[in-house]
């Protein structure tokens, strides 16, 4: 059984550029007590400030697997906390290696479903304060999950979470990352009425794949 450790959120969005103080950024999300109610855009205490490349209802949750960010603690040499990766739920099992289009049901109400992988970006890069984290963060491929809500509800840390189903396509998110087992990519662009964007990354995965 998983279950959730931390549901982190930033309220209002904090400038993390010293070089550029102009530009705002919803990384630096941190713990928050409490049930906190999901709706179909996400978290409602969360705020995304680049409504280009973040947040939506196909990113509308964010979950990190607390083995993942363990791995990473120890490359880095350094405690990476709650909401460090910019993540809505840090969890206490896997989010990477989940296949896309699985549900899970978290607490009593709240229904997750599986959709795309997180690409990492300037922002992230900045946050992080390592070098060549991109290219290194990519070829760990630890890049966590989005999720889409199907039924809204509340959540908060101690939250168990079970498996409500599983597609029988097998690619995981980070198949769709990695652009590896073509095999299970073609089986999930033959899934009938994708989601746009996961129908858009496994297109470009299986492409890679070639």
């Amino acid at each position: 059984m998983m279950r959730v450790l931390a549901v982190c959120a930033v309220e209002e969005d904090r400038a993390l550029f010293p070089k550029h103080p102009q530009r705002r950024t919803s990384i630096d999300k941190r713990p928050v007590t409490g049930p906190v109610d999901v709706g179909p855009m996400g978290l409602i205490t969360d705020h995304v400030s680049d409504t280009k490349h973040h947040g939506g209802l196909e990113q509308a949750v964010y979950a990190y697997s607390d083995d993942e960010a363990a791995r990473w603690a120890e490359e880095l040499g350094r405690d990476l906390p709650y909401g460090w990766f910019g993540e809505n739920l840090r969890i206490d099992g896997p989010t990477t290696d989940l296949v896309v289009g699985t549900r899970l049901r978290v607490g009593a109400s709240l229904l997750l479903e599986v959709t795309i992988p997180r690409t990492p970006c300037a922002t992230f890069v900045a946050w992080s304060g390592e070098d060549r984290w991109i290219e290194r963060f990519t070829a760990r491929a630890d890049v966590g999950a989005y999720l889409r809500v199907l039924e809204p509800g509340p959540v908060a840390a101690a939250d168990e979470i079970a498996v409500d189903s599983v597609p029988a396509h097998g690619a995981t998110v980070r198949d769709v990352f990695t652009g590896s087992a073509p095999e299970r990519l073609r089986a999930l662009l033959a899934v009938g009425d994708l989601p746009p964007k996961v129908a858009r990354d496994a297109k470009r995965a299986l492409i890679r794949a070639s």
